[in-house]
């Protein structure tokens, strides 16, 4: 349940923040449902409040006419999904898109992966900001600097009157650079979900506080870093895995368009690392693939079966679907 209030109070946390990019009189793209939470802030409310001219893409999965269209109506910032990111880069055409009037754009909704914020300003010439939000939070929690050129990994800075901390089970305080779950205090922060006070009471903690599921750190200069969804970590053998470091190191290698990482049940060790790959060379192995992770990752994490794919399932923002994979499994 997200009041007008919190509703309100999100967009002038946003508008505080992206002051920073100057945004005014933008023109800027709906790719993304106006019915969810992350376009409907950003895109809709954020932008009625300070004006601008936004193109509404009917169908964001037809990239070359998304690419033809971005030729004709050169952006001034750019809100979107890695998955969305990734793929315009790899649509012909894209090479001639103008971006010399841009002023911010910012990855949300999922991880951006560092090999896609790389060739985004390689080709760009523009950073590829990372956000981080979610419903309950009306969405925007935090953001990175849209100055920083350099990609960390962070999902930034809390925006004004928002507080982050990672806490333990018990909901202690972990305090700086310790892993915990990550959680959240600001007026953006919901009133409780509709109907299910036994929902609300899982995840609200005294004071206001939210329990957000992601796993994460804050770091000595307040940024903000997830390491995955705590209902997505992979147990081997007792060991952590989460699938956004196993899909950041498939992401490098040239051969991969896009992948997945779940766990899937073993006898030994509780769970294995699968992943679902989605191959842009086509001529790419499983072995090649694998030999190519066991190069950064710890031998627990190394995927024990890879599975290629047509196409991975998405929601209607583009966020790859793990859920899915594992139901389908």
């Amino acid at each position: 349940m997200l009041s007008h209030g919190n509703m309100v109070a999100n967009v002038l946390q946003s508008q505080a923040w992206f002051e920073q990019a100057r945004i005014s009189a933008a023109t800027y793209y709906i790719a993304l449902p106006l019915y969810h939470i992350f376009s409907l802030t950003a895109n809709c409310l954020l932008h009625m409040r300070v004006g601008g001219t936004g193109i509404m893409v009917p169908n964001p999965r037809d990239f070359r006419a998304f690419v033809k269209t971005m030729q004709k109506h050169p952006p001034v910032t750019f809100c979107g999904v890695n998955t969305l990111f990734n793929a315009l880069m790899n649509t012909p055409g894209f090479e001639r898109i103008d971006f010399s009037k841009v002023v911010a754009c910012v990855g949300g909704g999922m991880a951006v992966q560092g090999v896609v914020a790389d060739k985004w300003l390689k080709m760009t010439g523009h950073p590829l900001s990372q956000g981080w939000g979610l419903t309950e939070t009306s969405p925007v929690v935090a953001v990175c600097r849209f100055a920083d050129t350099k990609f960390t990994g962070a999902v930034g800075l809390p925006v004004p009157s928002t507080e982050v901390t990672a806490r333990d089970d018990a909901g202690n305080d972990l305090g700086l650079n310790v892993s915990g779950e990550i959680c959240v205090r600001g007026p953006q922060v919901m009133q409780g979900y509709w109907n299910r006070p036994d929902e609300t009471a899982n995840v609200m903690l005294p004071d206001g506080w939210l329990k957000t599921g992601d796993i994460g750190r804050i770091d000595g200069d307040g940024f903000v870093y997830l390491e995955d969804r705590k209902k997505d970590m992979i147990s081997v053998s007792g060991f952590k895995v989460f699938p956004n470091e196993v899909e950041d190191v498939a992401a490098r290698h040239p051969g991969v368009f896009e992948s997945a990482a779940i766990g899937q049940p073993d006898e030994k060790s509780g769970e294995v690392v699968v992943l679902y790959v989605v191959r842009k060379d086509p001529d790419l192995t499983a072995e090649a693939l694998v030999a190519h992770m066991r190069q950064h990752l710890t031998s627990y994490k190394v995927p024990k079966h890879v599975y290629f794919r047509t196409e991975l399932p998405k929601s209607n923002v583009g966020k790859i679907l793990r859920r899915a994979l594992r139901e389908s499994a």
